[in-house]
């Protein structure tokens, strides 16, 4: 197994990379850095939003092809907005399906996804075996998790997301691009994330980021077994 991990910012990297005996090292790509652990995972800030999300992953990706090295996975890691009452803060989701919430257009019938218009995607499907077998290690909730660029601030549109998508879990930033970038590759893609605060109207109060990223390094150290013994063939 060889294993990327694509989160947005370096707090979510380094709590991922906590999960790692034996420290990491610093690999440097043109344009990104990775963080090597001993195991065989490379950590990758690529930064916030699906577009710097899939330019990195993509960046390297192509590069450890270059090196006859390829990635056997990647992941999309780091904190989310959970909707309510299915993930809480502090819960952990792996998403089963990976969807672009607001790739589309507005129309006066509401919302219309940019599969209906003719083109593109709006979906990646993790393996099932590996969605299953990560939330029994993890106690992580499948469900989808949604990718959105820009945050969900009002119950309204909390709702309005909630009734087009109503087995989403969580809602991020990055996981949609960082799907696309390894579809374009042809390697699976998994997304796992931990709630740091509710999807809904923005209550800094609310939000429990250090809790989160703790859930997130335990995820990590409970995972890792079960990429290790994960058949990257089994697409099922």
């Amino acid at each position: 197994m060889r294993v990327l991990v694509a989160t947005a910012v370096p707090a979510e990297r380094d709590a991922v990379a906590a999960a790692f005996p034996g420290g990491t090292t610093e690999v440097r790509l043109p344009a990104a850095t990775l963080l090597r652990t001993a195991g065989g995972y490379d950590l990758l800030a690529a930064g916030v939003g699906p577009a710097l999300a899939a330019a990195g992953t993509a960046t390297a990706l192509t590069a450890a092809a270059l090196e006859g090295r390829p990635y056997t996975l990647v992941v999309s890691a780091g904190i989310a907005g959970g909707f309510r009452p299915a993930a809480p803060v502090g819960s952990l989701v792996v998403a089963d399906e990976i969807i672009a919430a607001d790739l589309g257009a507005e129309t006066a019938d509401g919302f219309v996804p940019v599969t209906e218009l003719g083109f593109g995607t709006v979906s990646h499907r993790p393996p099932d075996p590996l969605v299953r077998a990560t939330a029994e290690a993890t106690g992580a909730r499948p469900g989808a998790v949604l990718t959105v660029s820009t945050v969900t601030g009002s119950a309204a549109r909390a709702a309005d997301l909630s009734a087009r998508h109503p087995h989403a879990l969580a809602e991020a930033m990055e996981g949609f691009g960082v799907a696309e970038a390894a579809a374009a590759h042809g390697v699976p893609v998994m997304e796992i994330r931990a709630v740091s605060n509710p999807v809904g109207p923005r209550d800094r109060d609310a939000w429990r980021i250090p809790a989160a990223l703790a859930a997130l390094t335990g995820a990590f150290g409970k995972l890792a077994p079960v990429l290790e013994s994960w058949n990257p063939h089994d697409h099922r």
